[in-house]
């Protein structure tokens, strides 16, 4: 005896009628609270990457690195705020790429969202391995591609129970992040200047910032060669803005979140990072061996400090890993949504999930850890360097959208004009140009940056090709068909 499929629906475009309270932006629900919304925020600047690639970037630029951290905080502040101003005004699942679609034209929302979503599936097999690296460690008696499966397999059903369930899992995965790296600045803070009792680092206040070779021991290049190792732990701060469509106050949620970036960036990635380089010598052995947070925390005598932070890292990737299967999703609904990915991406269920967006993402998320296995160096590395600059594309992207919906937010909603970039448009023009440096620094740099710059910018006119072509072949049946 079959049982009756459970019915689903297409999801209605943005401003259809008939959307209850119940309903969240392009008929998804709103099932985000207030409080997810800003967990997911507080907790989208802090991945993994602060916590594992903090060493290179300290070893490349001593010091400095605290000012290669502070241009890069300042260049997503300001796309930060670009795009919230967007978004406050119009929440919506597609985000950047559905204001590029209106702003710059079809073909601009089908290229940077689909290169987005490319992104983040690929970013599902990384996370994936380092959460499972982690676990057989734990317990060697299961094999790390188990552990990998047994992660997407867990995070996938989260994701398919309800948009609420993965609000819930990303408030607690980013409340431990969030309390681990706060407490790390408390405590760490107090034993840089000698106020944290029965610490075993003397506290050296701000010597360690000059005593070894200077503030700047490398030269002020290591600067830029710091900014391009620093640069990808930023990832993510985005996120918010996609998951406003399906929360209960979508513009008040934007407004916080993009006022908020400020002291969240600078408390967690500049004091965090001042505390590792004032409790150590920059060129220290035990950073470049522990890591620059476990070594910090091992100076100062906290027990058990490497396995404390494997936790911290296993939640900061358990929490990527959660956000990225839910952010490329959401991506692939409003493809789906507005025609450039297939119809079924757009079908919501019963319970506010498009099932299908998940199911298809997650799909190339299992092939993406499973060339991670078989071919790391080969198919997976292509993988990787081609996906390697897509986020920068995805910031330059919003910057160019912000410069035309200013005018349409202005000219058709300025009710909803809560948020507005500062300087307009100079400091929109000065993240351009910031961004474009960065992109042609890692050319210059040679290397995995020039491969990753390289096959990113291939990728991305493939998909550019494929998005023009669609456009004007859908103008031309509209021709044909008037």
């Amino acid at each position: 005896m079959s049982a009756t499929p459970p019915t689903m629906t297409k999801a209605p475009t943005a401003g259809d009628p008939g959307q209850g309270p119940a309903s969240g932006q392009d008929g998804l629900k709103a099932g985000l609270k207030n409080r997810h919304l800003s967990m997911i925020a507080i907790g989208g600047v802090i991945g993994a990457g602060l916590f594992v690639g903090s060493k290179s970037g300290i070893a490349a630029a001593g010091p400095a690195i605290l000012i290669s951290y502070a241009l890069v905080g300042a260049m997503v502040v300001f796309v930060m705020r670009m795009l919230g101003e967007m978004a406050a005004a119009n929440p919506t699942s597609g985000s950047f790429s559905s204001y590029a679609d209106r702003a710059l034209g079809r073909w601009a929302g089908f290229s940077i969202g689909w290169l987005y979503w490319f992104f983040w599936v690929v970013v599902l097999a990384v996370e994936a391995t380092a959460g499972a690296e982690i676990l057989e460690g734990w317990i060697p008696a299961v094999p790390q591609w188990a552990w990998a499966l047994i992660v997407m397999v867990v995070l996938t059903a989260t994701n398919l129970g309800s948009v609420s369930s993965y609000g819930e899992f990303e408030f607690w995965f980013a409340g431990i992040k969030v309390v681990a790296i706060s407490a790390f600045v408390v405590i760490g803070g107090l034993a840089v200047f000698g106020l944290l009792p029965g610490s075993d680092n003397p506290g050296a206040g701000l010597d360690n910032l000059t005593a070894h070779g200077g503030f700047m021991p490398n030269g002020p290049g290591a600067i830029l060669a710091g900014v391009l190792m620093v640069v990808f732990s930023f990832m993510g701060s985005e996120i918010v803005t996609l998951a406003a469509g399906e929360s209960e106050d979508p513009q008040r949620a934007v407004t916080k979140a993009t006022n908020s970036v400020i002291w969240r960036i600078g408390v967690f990635y500049l004091g965090s990072i001042f505390v590792v380089v004032s409790l150590l010598p920059w060129d220290s052995k035990e950073i470049a061996e522990k890591g620059s947070y476990v070594a910090a925390l091992d100076t100062i005598g906290i027990p058990h400090a490497g396995q404390i932070m494997n936790v911290i890292v296993l939640t900061a990737v358990l929490s990527c890993l959660n956000s990225g299967l839910y952010t490329a999703s959401r991506m692939a609904f409003s493809l789906g949504q507005r025609g450039d990915a297939p119809k079924a991406f757009a079908q919501v269920r019963p319970n506010g999930v498009p099932r299908a967006a998940i199911l298809g993402s997650v799909v190339f998320g299992f092939l993406s850890v499973f060339f991670n296995y078989m071919w790391p160096d080969t198919v997976f590395k292509f993988l990787l360097n081609a996906s390697g600059a897509v986020a920068l594309f995805v910031w330059l992207a919003i910057c160019f959208t912000q410069l035309k919906m200013r005018k349409i937010i202005e000219r058709e909603t300025p009710e909803r004009h809560f948020v507005k970039m500062w300087l307009f448009p100079y400091l929109t023009w000065l993240t351009i140009g910031m961004i474009t440096f960065v992109l042609g620094y890692m050319v210059y740099d040679g290397g995995d940056n020039r491969q990753q710059v390289l096959l990113s910018t291939l990728l991305g006119v493939i998909v550019l090709v494929i998005g023009i072509v669609l456009d004007r072949r859908r103008k031309s049946e509209a021709a044909a068909t008037k």
